[in-house]
């Protein structure tokens, strides 16, 4: 464990503001999007402070700009056409008459020329100040800033044009880290194996850097396969009070990005604990940082290693809201406005357990890759307390041009092992409809039994390997196939031109079964219904003979509840043409109706290679006619500030190339045709 020299930290909240020296806050404009502007809204709502939304093109009726109290369009797509714009950003806090802005997280937040420019024009910058931001900012600074505070530091080295790749690697030893200097969230991050694939690696932390943060600068670093993230919250005023605000573990990474976070680490002792935060103070009162931000470190058994700093509000800063029971953003706008902080080192204290899920459109069989798409149905769940951060509502769309995140889902317990539980239980029992999403992956890590014991390392997925999706069994098509038949039965009839006042299966003749098919994924099911003159149903399901009574309690309103031979269950169904979104106690399910008589198909084409996601065509490596071999990359396309590499399936010669770079291209469209070379 790192040896911090405690003497000199000062924690006290001893200093206090001058009244006249107050700049109260009126109107707020958030340079953000989604559910983090939505999050900083609501407190400055309760403040009694007027919202500024600023919005791209695709967002124009996202909640966050409808909810704000006046929003102003920067014009463009994509985040450098607009949210990374500083010249726009700028220019709409002019118009909006805004006399403070808050950047959120990502985007804008950690650009020292932006902040400085805010503040420059008079208006109050909720956020640390430019000069801090432009040291932190510079990842290798603050890491010579925590040797100086006796922290160990990991070893790094800066790429620049004359950098010696292969040197600089071999001299910190494999496995590497290539590293954006600037920004944070995971991008412009690659671990890099071996000598192979350095050159690539860096190529690629670069472009993704320049698209995330504007910024393209990477640096090396040592590469721990197996450790915890453990970082520091700190929070600070214009007064000289600093305060920590305790640990979160944010282990659980795919693609270097944090996906489940909790707060305290179960793997931190006291000692440990007090090390870690007081170093952290260290640093952070050598810079007279004021507003929120994260000291991060590598925990490896008890030793741990300076990371970097975040001068921002984190992503899951709402676990460490809910153990310390503080508005972090609050805190940021009072500081703002030149109050200090509202409580002291004393004043804080760990209460219980909480854990954060990142619920994201994308698709954990498929590498985690993005899958965005129209969100058909979001009812968060009623089923035990929790906080929902989202930036959706039923109907809006997550758009290939940001963040693939649906909303953070918090909960807060007396402990671990409640928390835990509760949260997967919320999970799922959450309706998300219409796309694909890691909400199953996420149960089952949390109920892994690895995850109950604390087993959580950065390396968790790959080691672990949870489910990435739960497992449908043919009980459970069924049972919702039966739900669906009797909810479109009520349906039709509703709409029939009969008498309302006859029962329903009343003729005077014996008819047939009413026939049904379904699918889910690759697997279909049969269902046969007949309306009995009491109102229930016999149901025959497959090919079996066997008939199942079905009595329906409720039906044709979208709330299913029935029994199936002396079962009860409910379900909550939708329909959006052929397709059927089916919401039960077991979570999600999407079936389709399949046509009465056979549709003709068209066939794929041999050896077309399509996009798994919608996106640009980042670059292209090969041209029609080029000879490859297996693995060798084709093209590179982006979504969602990712990169997703098209490498050959086989040996074979590229009979046509589909597309060209900055080709913007849909889910499913054929890029590249290969024709296998002959034995």
């Amino acid at each position: 464990m790192a040896n911090v020299n405690t003497a000199n930290v000062n924690t006290a909240n001893v200093n206090t503001a001058n009244v006249n020296n107050l700049k109260p806050i009126t109107t707020l404009l958030v340079a953000n999007r989604g559910e983090i502007a939505r999050r900083i809204m609501r407190t400055a709502k309760e403040m009694g402070i007027s919202t500024v939304a600023i919005y791209a093109d695709g967002d124009a009726q996202a909640p966050f700009v409808t909810e704000a109290d006046s929003a102003i369009a920067l014009g463009g797509r994509t985040s450098a056409e607009t949210y990374l714009d500083v010249s726009k950003v700028l220019d709409a806090c002019k118009r909006s008459g805004a006399d403070a802005v808050h950047p959120g997280y990502g985007f804008l937040s950690e650009n020292a020329d932006f902040a400085r420019a805010i503040s420059d024009a008079g208006v109050s910058w909720i956020g640390p100040t430019p000069d801090v931001i432009s040291a932190m900012g510079d990842k290798l600074s603050a890491k010579k800033l925590m040797e100086a505070a006796d922290v160990p530091t990991l070893p790094a080295i800066q790429i620049t044009p004359e950098t010696d790749l292969v040197r600089a690697a071999n001299e910190i030893g494999y496995p590497v880290l290539v590293k954006a200097s600037a920004g944070g969230g995971g991008r412009g991050m690659r671990v890099v194996e071996k000598e192979a694939d350095l050159q690539d690696s860096v190529d690629s932390a670069k472009r993704e850097a320049g698209s995330s943060f504007g910024d393209d600068t990477v640096f090396l670093e040592k590469w721990l396969d197996s450790s915890r993230h453990v970082e520091i919250q700190i929070i600070g005023d214009k007064h000289g009070n600093l305060v920590h605000c305790f640990e979160r573990e944010c282990s659980i990474q795919r693609r270097h990005q944090k996906i489940i976070e909790e707060a305290p680490s179960p793997a931190v002792s006291p000692e440990i604990r007090e090390a870690m935060c007081n170093a952290a103070l260290k640093a952070a009162l050598s810079l007279g940082y004021s507003s929120a931000g994260t000291v991060e470190f590598l925990l490896s058994d008890s030793e741990f290693y300076f990371l970097e700093v975040n001068a921002r509000l984190q992503v899951e800063h709402p676990i460490t809201e809910a153990i310390i029971g503080k508005d972090l953003v609050r805190e940021q706008i009072r500081i703002a406005e030149g109050e200090t902080l509202s409580f002291s080192q004393d004043d804080l204290e760990i209460n219980g357990h909480a854990i954060e899920a990142r619920l994201c459109a994308e698709d954990p069989n498929n590498d985690f890759l993005p899958s965005p798409g129209p969100v058909i149905i979001w009812q968060p769940s009623t089923q035990g307390m929790a906080r929902f951060d989202s930036g959706v509502e039923s109907g809006s769309v997550i758009a290939v041009e940001f963040d693939p995140m649906i909303a953070k889902v918090i909960v807060h317990a007396p402990t671990r092992r409640e928390a835990t539980a509760r949260l997967a239980r919320i999970l799922e029992t959450t309706q998300i409809q219409g796309l694909t999403t890691n909400r199953d992956f996420l149960v089952t890590t949390l109920r892994h039994r690895a995850f109950l014991a604390g087993d959580t390392t950065t390396d968790f997925i790959e080691r672990i390997s949870p489910a990435r999706t739960r497992e449908v069994t043919s009980d459970d098509l069924a049972e919702a196939s039966i739900a669906v038949a009797i909810e479109s039965q009520a349906r039709n009839r509703a709409t029939a031109r009969v008498l309302k006042t006859m029962p329903s299966g009343w003729r005077n003749t014996i008819l047939p079964f009413e026939i049904i098919d379904f699918q889910h994924l690759n697997e279909d099911c049969h269902v046969e219904y007949r309306s009995r003159r009491d109102g229930k149903f016999r149901v025959r399901i497959g090919d079996s003979p066997d008939e199942l009574l079905v009595t329906p309690y409720t039906c044709g309103n979208g709330l299913v509840d029935i029994d199936i031979d002396g079962r009860r269950v409910r379900y909550e169904v939708d329909r959006q043409g052929m397709q059927w979104y089916v919401h039960g106690s077991s979570g999600d399910l999407q079936i389709t109706e399949l046509p009465r008589y056979p549709v003709s198909g068209v066939d794929e084409m041999a050896g077309g290679l399509t996009a798994p996601m919608p996106g640009a065509v980042l670059a292209t490596e090969v041209n029609s006619g080029d000879k490859v071999s297996k693995g060798d990359l084709l093209l590179i396309l982006e979504a969602m500030k990712m990169e997703h590499r098209i490498t050959a399936p086989m040996n074979g010669i590229v009979s046509q190339l589909h597309v060209a770079t900055g080709d913007q291209v849909e889910n499913g469209q054929l890029l590249v045709t290969l024709n296998q070379e002959d034995e």
